[in-house]
């Protein structure tokens, strides 16, 4: 894959989330308050104003690569246990744990579903 292309992907998937912050919190303003990083630009890729930051406080790193496809099969995995919603636990020697879940599952606790 083209570098270019890698590139689009990657901003593709921060503008969904951009936009899915903008939808759940209506009173924040498109490149005011929400905004995509610049590639190449430090920090975060969705950079959130400390109005932003107040409603919605986490630190956003957005990737789109195809080398996660284990996490994938995790994800299927817990999904073939039953009808709730499923939830992935992950760990690596060294390491915190991390959860794995839906985007449209945490969208949905952020949103208070």
């Amino acid at each position: 894959m083209k570098t270019s292309s890698a590139k689009a992907k990657g901003r593709r998937l921060q503008d969904w989330v951009r936009d899915q912050i903008l939808t759940l919190f209506p009173a924040l303003v498109l490149d005011v308050d929400v905004r995509c990083a610049i590639m190449g630009e430090g920090g975060a890729d969705v950079k959130l104003s400390p109005k932003a930051k107040n409603v919605f406080p986490f630190d956003i790193e957005c990737k789109y690569q195809e080398k996660y496809k284990g996490l994938y099969n995790t994800m299927a995995q817990a999904e073939a246990h039953g009808f709730n919603r499923p939830l992935v636990f992950i760990k690596m020697n060294r390491r915190d744990p991390l959860v794995l879940m839906r985007a449209e599952t945490f969208w949905g606790l952020i949103n208070h579903e």
